[in-house]
């Protein structure tokens, strides 16, 4: 199916219940609304000119500042923590994307949807539509804390059960919140707080608009 096809018969099935529909290097996402996430995704699969039948993946993101822009200085996307409030490009923080794929028609789609509470984001769980989701939903909870209403198990998958906050978070340290150590008086594995002090060592990234065209770039 050609994405031109597949962009036409989303926005003949859903209307405004899509956010939007955009096509970037031969790839098409579409948002949805929160509330209209799961009947949005169950018609994804079974609508017969859809037929999206397969989740490869599902995966949170934290847009925190992403796309920020303060007067003058333009701030990469690894940029955690700006000095100074931005306006940021999404008006939510914490995402979900989904990756589908249509065996029927050779079609692949990706879905966003946006947290709406940015302290305490909770998405209405797809497993009930795909039940592969189980364990992608709990990789997200683990990494994100996205919360996901309606899972049957939502817990830690990949980081240990004692693990303190969520560490693929924008404004998680680096050296995280607790250390773990073999007590020999005790006889066992103990958790204890950081004993290294907090550092961040990826560079901020701070450039003009125009740097490459200044007089100390060209000079080298």
């Amino acid at each position: 199916m050609k994405t031109e096809t597949l962009a036409a018969s989303l926005t003949a099935a859903f209307g405004e219940r899509l956010g939007g529909v955009t096509v970037a290097l031969n790839e098409l996402t579409a948002i949805v609304r929160v509330a209209d996430l799961v009947a949005t995704m169950r018609a994804l699969r079974d609508r017969p000119e859809l037929r999206f039948e397969t989740l490869i993946d599902l995966c949170g993101v934290d847009y925190s500042a992403y796309g920020g822009e303060a007067t003058g200085i333009a701030y990469s996307s690894s940029d955690a923590t700006p000095p100074e409030p931005i306006e940021r490009l999404h008006a939510g923080r914490f995402a979900v994307v989904y990756h589908l794929l249509s065996l029927t028609h050779n079609a692949r789609l990706r879905v966003r949807t946006f947290a709406a509470d940015d302290d305490f984001p909770v998405l209405p769980s797809v497993i009930e539509v795909w039940p592969g989701a189980n364990w992608y939903e709990r990789e997200a909870f683990d990494f994100y804390g996205i919360m996901f209403a309606g899972h049957p198990d939502l817990r830690r998958i990949l980081t240990d059960y004692g693990f303190v906050g969520h560490p693929f978070r924008k404004d998680f340290p680096l050296s995280g919140h607790v250390e773990m150590r073999y007590d020999p008086e005790q006889g066992r594995v103990i958790y204890q707080p950081v004993t290294i002090e907090p550092r961040e060592v990826t560079p901020r990234i701070i450039r003009e608009e125009n740097f490459a065209e200044s007089e100390g770039f060209r000079k080298g």
